[in-house]
């Protein structure tokens, strides 16, 4: 292309059945970029169907890096992700193309720009009483008490930024120890946050629902079943990740005969939509750097931040 890029990466996430995988390759055909994945259940080469992964058609547009690259027999996690994502990445880069990390796995997007570290969780009584603590404060007034009690933090905080503020004060109330100091520990991070565009497709809830449960009908019809027949009949442990993707669970219990098959479709989309709720309020409250857009105007918005 020619000219340097505005950012080193592009972020797409969003629920599950939300048009991810249109938007990336749109993208990486308008901008020259690679595709990195960045959802937990798509690295697993047995699951290709119910897990929705890019076919072979669309993998064929655009370069795609960690798509069914792991046996289900494997117990894949975010610390092994960010290994392989790293390479990945300087993949791309090397061959000149915009990375762009696409999925709905918050830990993910998280280790990516802020590495892996020990942060111990925070008590959810914590954590309440600090927010209501913050109700109605000016974020300058939750910047001041941070500076008081952890001012290494406060000092690489904008006291404009209220949501990373409070996290701050979660921690520090929480452990008695600097934000800051966790995250010198941390390794791992392939990025930092202003080196990237990152934002969080939002559809309408209810066409999202109806977009759930019309995805894995065509799920079915396409051989989701026999896809788990054969997960099945490797009799793997069925706490291993791979067995707990949404529709396995149902599916196979159905083909042991313990629930109908019908039954099993329902459960698979009554699973679908929570987790798609659960990712909603991941990101609102975990991921503040992402920008909310809806699927339609995506692109458009995208491309006036990036656009060359």
């Amino acid at each position: 292309m020619g000219q340097s890029k505005p950012y080193r990466a592009l972020l797409i996430a969003g629920p599950t059945a939300s048009g991810k995988t249109a938007l990336a390759l749109s993208l990486a055909d308008r901008f020259g970029g690679a595709i990195i994945n960045t959802d937990s259940m798509q690295v697993y080469r047995d699951l290709s169907i119910i897990t929705a992964r890019p076919t072979e058609e669309e993998m064929a547009r655009a370069l795609h890096f960690l798509f069914g690259t792991v046996d289900a027999a494997l117990n894949y996690s975010v610390a092994r992700w960010l290994s392989d994502v790293t390479f990945a990445f300087e993949a791309a880069e090397s061959q000149g193309l915009l990375p762009i990390f696409v999925g709905g796995t918050g830990l993910y997007f998280r280790a990516l720009t802020e590495g892996l570290s020990a942060i111990p969780p925070v008590p959810e009584a914590v954590r309440a009483e600090l927010r209501a603590w913050a109700e109605g404060r000016d974020p300058a007034a939750l910047h001041a008490r941070l500076t008081e009690r952890d001012p290494k933090t406060a000092a690489h905080l904008r006291p404009t930024d209220p949501q990373r503020i409070l996290r701050a004060l979660e921690v520090f109330e929480a452990t008695g120890r600097s934000l800051r100091s966790f995250h010198e520990e941390r390794r791992g991070a392939a990025l930092n946050s202003g080196e990237v565009l990152s934002l969080f497709l939002a559809p309408d809830r209810e066409l999202l629902r109806a977009r759930i449960d019309t995805r894995f009908d065509g799920m079915i019809a396409a051989g989701a079943v026999q896809e788990v027949t054969r997960l099945a009949e490797r009799k793997l442990d069925p706490a291993l990740p791979a067995m707990r993707a949404h529709g396995v669970p149902g599916i196979t219990r159905a083909l042991h005969g313990d629930i109908s098959m019908e039954e099993a479709i329902e459960k698979g989309k009554a699973d679908t939509r929570a987790y798609a709720k659960r990712q909603h309020t991941w990101f609102r409250h975990q991921a503040p750097d992402f920008i909310w857009v809806r699927p339609e105007e995506a692109e458009v918005w995208v491309g006036e931040r990036i656009g060359l």
